[in-house]
């Protein structure tokens, strides 16, 4: 007996590297994972990526082919392309790509458009070697799957009908606060230690009598030997290899969680995107933990200032150091837009929302 017949399209998400211990421990992979995961709820959806070994595995409803053997352009660990993903391709009602300039994301939109399916696009920053740095391939894509409307202007996209913002999600089953967690009064960064993080600013406009907690990888060996001489004499603790687990206690137990990103850091060089989204600063608000972030990138879309956080100006210890500062000497106040804040996520940041904007613009592109 033949199976029933399902509308539902087949979704396929396409990615360079897995996320988790396995893969990549980075945002971008992150995001698609989780995009990917919480589509399969909604709809029959694959995930494709490379990796060192084929396999298949199963999370939950989804689906995920990892290719081993892939050609890396140029030698670029971050532009794999395979023609065993041809096949996943041809599977698909829709094919949703993450990172646009790779080749794997130009075969995958020559191959939908040429096959008459959907090809979509979601730029998460990086990318190689590619005809995209040659000739436009925005058209190529039905649609641009923006995660800020920050990411939609920064790309000259801005007004276009086929550019859209889907923003990101966070998990609030997993990100939430605890009632029987007592805060302790302590700031929390989370992320990459690298300069245009601007952690160096957080670490200096830090008070002497407030705890700072910054968990991420080294990245920078001379940064992070000058943030532990800023550090000095201050109640600052580094963290290398936290776990999931350990990072929520943190935001639980926090005063507030900061993430000071800059354009230019303190070594004079410069970095146009810092932040297309800022995923640890609604990781600690959906806990109930105010954020405090600089007037930079897209960031200024997630926290409302003097409601569920504040907004203060890039490369200015001070001016961070004068929030906490207030977050610390007014409890009640803390305490109301830490719930704001959580709020905030639920209501835009929020997968199944995300899943549902996708889900739209699939079906009327």
């Amino acid at each position: 007996m033949p199976d029933a017949y399902d509308p539902r399209p087949r979704v396929l998400h396409i990615v360079p590297a897995l996320f988790g211990s396995r893969g990549v421990l980075g945002g971008a992979e992150r995001y698609a994972l989780e995009l990917a995961r919480y589509m399969a709820e909604a709809t029959p959806t694959r995930l494709l990526t490379f990796g060192d070994e084929s396999r298949d595995e199963r999370m939950g409803n989804l689906d995920i082919r990892v290719i081993a053997g892939a050609w890396h352009v140029r030698g670029q660990s971050s532009n794999p392309v395979s023609v065993a993903m041809l096949g996943e391709v041809l599977k698909a009602d829709v094919v949703h790509c993450h990172q646009q300039h790779i080749v794997a994301s130009s075969l995958a939109a020559l191959v939908s458009r040429m096959s008459g399916r959907k090809v979509f696009v979601t730029d998460l920053g990086g990318g190689g070697l590619d005809i995209s740095g040659y000739v436009s391939t925005d058209r190529w894509y039905h649609g641009h799957l923006h995660i800020s409307e920050y990411s939609r202007r920064i790309l000259g996209q801005e007004g276009k009908p086929w550019a859209h913002v889907i923003l990101g999600g966070i998990d609030t089953e997993k990100f939430s606060p605890d009632a029987t967690t007592l805060r302790n009064g302590s700031v929390v960064f989370v992320g990459r230690l690298l300069p245009h993080k601007g952690v160096n600013y957080l670490v200096e406009g830090m008070p002497p009598d407030v705890p700072l907690q910054v968990i991420g990888q080294r990245m920078d060996e001379r940064y992070f030997s000058d943030l532990q001489k800023l550090a000095a004499g201050k109640r600052v603790t580094f963290h290398h290899d936290a776990t999931d687990a350990d990072i929520v206690r943190t935001y639980r137990n926090a005063l507030c969680v900061v993430l000071p990103s800059v354009y230019r850091h303190l070594y004079g060089g410069e970095t146009t995107i810092p932040e297309l989204l800022g995923q640890t600063l609604l990781e600690g608000m959906a806990c109930g933990a105010p954020g405090i972030c600089t007037e930079v990138a897209s960031m200024p879309e997630i926290v409302e200032d003097g409601r569920s956080g504040f907004i203060v100006p890039p490369n200015d210890p001070s001016a961070i150091c004068r929030k906490i500062v207030w977050l610390r000497d007014h409890a009640p106040e803390a305490a109301q837009m830490g719930a704001a804040a959580r709020q905030r996520v639920l209501d835009k940041f929020t997968w199944p929302a995300v899943v549902q904007r996708c889900l739209e613009i699939y079906a009327q592109s």
